[in-house]
């Protein structure tokens, strides 16, 4: 693993007193698809996959703070079906200002991308906001951790394959440099490792 910068070493002393919770509590904690008012994809039109890596996004546009995360997730919704053709939103889950995260796109179900890399295998994270332009809040970075800590847990996926839309396409700036550098320096893997050994040792 590369060295952490005295940067992200300074969010790792920060963020040791979230409580970490059980990764089956993490997973109970999502708000699934009817809870947010949407509608579940028609399964017939889905490709279905097998869970082999993890793969951060981020929303790439403004999100200020007051926002209603369930009325944008069904904007996004609508707009993925109806504007871009895809089977539903693009990702599996989100995450909003608060940390709260998400069901979007059935996890059984392959995403959708605007680049060339082929999502399938993918479990696909959105965190709201464009981090070309704000950083990510601590309530957003402990989310990401917690899900991905379930994700890899779950679907038995290694560290090494904790990445994000920019490490598998050149095309783009996606998570955006501010939350890019989060993985870039081996936050998450670190923060994820620790949550694995942390739940093995429950």
């Amino acid at each position: 693993m590369r060295p952490i910068a005295l940067s992200i070493l300074a969010f790792l002393l920060i963020s040791s007193a979230h409580a970490a919770e059980p990764l089956a509590a993490v997973e109970r904690a999502i708000v699934p698809v009817a809870a947010w008012g949407g509608t579940p994809a028609d399964a017939s039109k889905a490709r279905r996959h097998t869970i082999t890596q993890i793969t951060l996004h981020h929303q790439g546009e403004p999100f200020k703070p007051g926002t209603d995360p369930q009325a944008y997730l069904r904007r996004l919704q609508t707009w993925s079906r109806t504007t871009k053709g895809w089977l539903d939103i693009p990702y599996h889950y989100v995450i909003d200002l608060d940390g709260r995260m998400y069901e979007a796109r059935n996890i059984d179900y392959a995403g959708d991308t605007n680049t060339e890399y082929d999502p399938g295998g993918h479990a696909l994270i959105e965190v709201v906001g464009n981090f070309e332009e704000v950083e990510p809040n601590q309530a957003q970075l402990d989310a990401v951790v917690d899900l991905m800590a379930m994700l890899a847990s779950k679907y038995k996926v290694s560290i090494d394959d904790i990445k994000s839309h920019r490490d598998h396409s050149d095309k783009t700036v996606c998570p955006g440099a501010n939350l890019y550098r989060y993985v870039k320096e081996d936050y998450f893997r670190h923060k994820v490792a620790l949550r694995l050994a942390g739940e093995q040792a429950r």
